[in-house]
């Protein structure tokens, strides 16, 4: 499979007799499927297939059924590591599929991604798809974990038909691992059409959050984690206390071994809301100090919303633009070149302006999720066809 994400639009995908073809998405927990996966799974149902998503319930299942998907409930599964619960969740999964009979399983996540394309395979579903979001250990991370990750990663996309990467740098790092014949980087979008400038939303937050127009606002999004770069990012508001006002916006995960709590008065913490395209248009500046991302996807929304954004220099961010013309990076871990680089865009307004309308320009160029959404498709149909499967396939306008 070629470097590309798919030029070609949606198409509509049959079985050999004409039915509706069954489809399942495996996450590890409902948010991912509601709010990471909305539209290619609204794609997903405009292509004619019978769509589901199977995660551990929680409070986002009516909106994913409101998509028109069901919910499948998988009530072990959870994002630790847990050997016996794990366990659970893998015989939950493998009844769940055998009774529902999918053809397809599209699997996303890090455990679910191992364990879905197994459960796959041993269900004997005729294709199995897994999207890597991102590799979760890196160049920086000890030797032992990078093995026991790129291991299982290796170990798992044996039983899959197809491998889609988010990012060129992850599909490098398995490239003597993972056979590349079944590989393809597809890149990472979101929906265009919600996250786009909106100067009455920005009016209507900064009101709400006692920030007027004279003020600079800048936010950072993500998991109340350490890895998302909490700490470095409580630091550099603390150094530039004077000359800002700090948001972070994001739910805690307690699940998490590095999970943050502490709640310093240097930055306001919004918890989780509903209004994003909303509140990235009252910020200024976008702030992601992540230590690792698969392709950040709230640095797209931010660009897409036409916001100056400072990321951290990793794979997952560095996709997202290019340095001093879309936005600045700054080396993760490093809240002194963090604060220094932050300043910078305080200082000066008219390089916010000039990053902000430039990360604009490459969101429309580059991140709409609906080609993402038409490449899994354009996949599943390539697998159908390399395996005899008789598939029909339909192009749509």
């Amino acid at each position: 499979m070629p470097d590309a994400r798919e030029g070609s639009g949606p198409i509509k995908l049959r079985a050999r007799d004409g039915r509706p073809l069954k489809l399942m998405h495996l996450t590890t927990v409902d948010m991912s499927l509601a709010l990471l996966l909305a539209t290619e799974l609204e794609v997903d149902n405009q292509a004619g297939l019978e769509t589901s998503g199977a995660s551990a319930p929680g409070a986002y299942v009516a909106q994913v059924e409101g998509l028109g998907v069901k919910h499948v409930p998988l009530p072990a599964l959870t994002r630790a590591w847990d050997p016996r619960r794990d366990a659970k969740a893998v015989r939950e999964l493998l009844e769940v599929v055998r009774a529902s009979r999918p053809d397809i399983v599209h699997t996303h996540n890090p455990k679910t991604g191992v364990m879905g394309r197994i459960v796959g395979r041993l269900a004997a579903v005729p294709v199995v798809v897994n999207t890597c979001h991102g590799l979760w250990a890196g160049p920086g991370d000890r030797l032992l974990k990078r093995a026991a990750v790129y291991g299982a990663e290796a170990a798992a996309a044996a039983f899959s038909d197809a491998e889609l990467y988010q990012n060129g740098t992850d599909r490098r790092t398995l490239r003597r691992l993972v056979r590349q014949s079944k590989t393809k980087v597809v890149g990472n979008g979101v929906d265009l059409t919600r996250f786009q400038p909106d100067a009455d939303a920005r009016r209507r937050v900064r009101a709400e959050l006692g920030v007027d127009e004279h003020t600079t606002l800048v936010g950072g999004v993500g998991r109340m984690v350490a890895e998302k770069g909490i700490a470095e990012y409580i630091e550099m508001a603390q150094a530039l206390d004077e000359r800002a006002v700090f948001v972070w916006v994001g739910p805690d995960d307690p699940d998490k071994p590095d999970a943050v709590a502490g709640r310093p008065s240097s930055v306001r913490f919004l918890g989780e809301r509903s209004d994003m395209p909303a509140l990235y248009n009252a910020l200024d500046v976008f702030v992601l100090p992540s230590y690792r991302e698969g392709f950040s996807r709230s640095a797209m929304e931010a660009a897409a919303t036409g916001t100056a954004m400072v990321l951290s220099d990793i794979r997952g961010c560095r996709e997202v633009g290019t340095h001093e013309r879309d936005l600045l990076l700054a080396p993760p871990g490093d809240a002194t070149n963090l604060t220094t680089t932050t300043a910078r865009l305080l200082d000066d307004p008219g390089l916010r302006e000039r990053l902000a309308s430039s990360a604009r320009r490459r969101s429309l160029a580059a991140f709409d999720q609906r080609t993402v959404a038409a490449a899994s498709l354009h996949t599943y149909a390539e697998v159908a066809a390399r395996k005899g499967l008789g598939w029909r396939t339909e192009c749509t306008p």
